[in-house]
């Protein structure tokens, strides 16, 4: 009976977290862990931050930029960013290149409570940017 009981448990733990995974907002600090499916490079921080009022700002990894975004309960796009004009190595500024870019291409989002990661999808569903939340 503790074996049912406890199957019941983890059941219902695993469908709680995927009801409130879709009821969560993309709002919050974010860190990118992958970018178009490319990775990133350790230690460098390429942060998102979305506030209730669709106000952006964040890192790139070299330089800070700040904009907006128009989100929905599923939806989101990232409107045009105004950035610093810093210069850093090659890598650092190709990977803050294709963070701005892939925003650009960006059209959905999820929220996965569980793993504290927000997913940022294309207009066909496909994952364009993976991020885990910053405490």
């Amino acid at each position: 009976m503790s074996t049912r009981f406890t199957a019941l448990a983890v059941l219902t733990a695993l469908l709680t977290g995927l009801v409130a995974a879709g009821s969560a907002a993309p709002t919050g600090k974010w860190r990118a862990e992958d970018i178009d499916g490319g990775g990133v490079i350790d230690r460098l921080q390429t942060t998102l931050e979305i506030g209730d009022d669709g106000m952006v700002t964040g890192m790139g990894g070299c330089n800070r930029y700040a904009g907006s975004a128009k989100f929905d309960a599923t939806t989101i796009k990232f409107l045009p960013m105004a950035s610093t004009r810093m210069a850093c190595s090659p890598a650092v500024m190709k990977q803050e290149s294709k963070f701005h870019a892939t925003l650009e291409k960006v059209r959905a989002w999820r929220v996965d409570q569980v793993q504290r990661k927000l997913v940022l999808l294309d207009g066909q569903g496909f994952e364009m940017m993976r991020l885990s939340q910053m405490d």
